[in-house]
């Protein structure tokens, strides 16, 4: 896990003994916390050294991803989102998590 003010540096050394890398898009410790834009260089530099590697990692956000910012967040790298307030604070959490899958499959060209 890489909080937003921790550097990448170490995952070179390690990339071959994980399997999902997690980079946490706010400061942990509570929900509900806007995501930091400067998440998406970290991510993209993260995808980049995953592919390459030529392992299989996935690499999972955590921390202010909702509908609005999804997308971004998936042409940046990620294949794996967390999303707690985005879906649990909506009135309809399947039409929520639904938008969010429409997102990420435009963002992949779907």
């Amino acid at each position: 896990m890489f909080n937003p003010a921790t550097p990448l540096d170490a995952l070179r050394y390690v990339l071959d003994k994980v399997d999902m890398v997690l980079l946490m898009s706010v400061n942990p410790g509570f929900g509900g916390q806007s995501f930091i834009p400067s998440a998406l260089g970290k991510l993209a530099e993260a995808r980049r050294l995953i592919d390459d590697s030529g392992l299989p990692i996935r690499l999972e956000i955590d921390g202010g991803v909702k509908v609005e910012n999804i997308r971004e967040i998936a042409a940046a790298g990620a294949d794996t989102f967390v999303a707690g307030s985005a879906i649990f604070n909506s009135p309809d959490y399947a039409a929520t998590v639904a938008r969010m899958r429409a997102e990420i499959a435009r963002a992949r060209g779907r």
